[in-house]
């Protein structure tokens, strides 16, 4: 079976979702013949068991972007269109292109359809692109693929396309390493994009409730975001006296990253809404128990005794936070090795290549 993956960006920055291209890439090339459209960055990440075809940004007003896709995709033939990612008009172009070609298409919204998502600047950005283009993307779409029994509900609520199949993300257990001591550090990571979904308000006004128990330790939140936002979240931690407590360390990528993980007593992510959450899946493989919101798809942090399922809020953060300061290195432990056999025996890169490639027959079935 021959591939193509559409995705607006492999660029490190881009976070989950590049993440995610570069592991079901690697599982899915032992599978089939797999290729990668996608465009030009400064910080791509390395793509094994695949050719990346690089094409300009998407201008709706050159037919040359047209004809190169189109020629392209001939190119190679594929049995299937996979397209990454909503709202934005280079997505929706290449699902145009590839199925007014006669080829089926699978789209991928990577939570970009939650309701969290739409209601979001609904007015000047959501409902003109709705309008346009992305309504008819989703109802065309030969498939539509969720990632999470909750982002399924909500595709089928939307009402646009019942034509949907499950997939859990996955990742690469085999090449991260578990850490090796659970004493404690007094070290808090928060690792993600730092946008305004991600919760990090809630992160901040926690750590002002908590501020005597948190003396002499770290919060540290890693991750590149828009500039202003950066700001505004710097200010909110000057004006409530916690810049010896709360610290924005910007991205860190490779071994850093790993590092953070391994040296954290535990992981937060206090989101509004996540499909997945591969810094989630990361925290656990790497040994450290997590906490994270209702909005993910992470109940299983809870009967797997792995880190704590909350509700949304500063309130139900403050709670758990409490709680997990007041273990000790052995609970920590012991929750760290059930996060990662939770990784190994459910959320394995191998396991979502091959439910991956069962959908893709499923689509290409229709066609016989």
């Amino acid at each position: 079976m021959k591939i193509i993956h559409y995705i607006p960006s492999i660029d490190r920055t881009a976070g989950g979702t590049s993440t995610y291209m570069q592991v079901l890439a690697k599982g899915l090339g032992e599978l089939a013949e797999v290729h990668i459209i996608t465009h030009d960055s400064e910080n791509s990440l390395p793509i094994e068991n695949c050719t990346v075809h690089y094409v300009p940004e998407y201008n709706p007003f050159k037919r040359s972007w047209k004809r190169l896709v189109t020629n392209l995709i001939d190119e190679v033939k594929p049995d299937i269109v996979h397209v990454n990612c909503c709202w934005m008009p280079a997505c929706a172009a290449v699902q145009r292109i590839a199925q007014k070609r006669g080829y089926k298409v699978v789209l991928t919204p990577h939570g970009m359809l939650e309701p969290w998502i739409i209601r979001r600047h609904y007015w000047t950005r959501k409902f003109p692109a709705l309008l346009f283009y992305q309504k008819t993307a989703i109802r065309k779409a030969d498939c539509l693929q969720a990632t999470a029994e909750s982002e399924y509900d909500n595709l089928l609520h939307l009402g646009y396309n019942d034509r949907i199949s499950v997939v859990k993300l996955g990742i690469d257990a085999d090449g991260i390493k578990m850490k090796e001591s659970w004493k404690k550090t007094h070290q808090i990571l928060f690792l993600s994009r730092v946008h305004v979904k991600k919760g990090i308000n809630f992160l901040i006004e926690a750590a002002e409730a908590l501020k005597d128990e948190l003396q002499g330790y770290k919060i540290l939140v890693a991750g590149e975001g828009d500039a202003d936002y950066v700001s505004a979240l710097k200010q909110q931690i000057v004006y409530k006296g916690l810049q010896d407590i709360v610290q924005l360390i910007g991205g860190v990528y490779g071994d850093e990253k790993w590092r953070l993980f391994q040296t954290s007593d535990f992981f937060v992510l206090p989101t509004h809404s996540e499909n997945f959450g591969l810094a989630i899946a990361e925290s656990l493989a790497s040994g450290t128990p997590v906490i994270t919101t209702v909005g993910t798809p992470w109940s299983d942090l809870n009967t797997s005794h792995s880190g704590a399922w909350i509700e949304i809020g500063m309130q139900p953060l403050v709670e758990a936070m409490r709680k997990f300061l007041a273990m000790t290195d052995e609970e920590l432990e012991r929750m760290g090795h059930n996060g990662r056999k939770l990784i190994e025996t459910k959320y394995s890169a191998k396991v979502m290549a091959k439910e991956m490639m069962e959908v893709y027959a499923q689509v290409t079935e229709s066609l016989r």
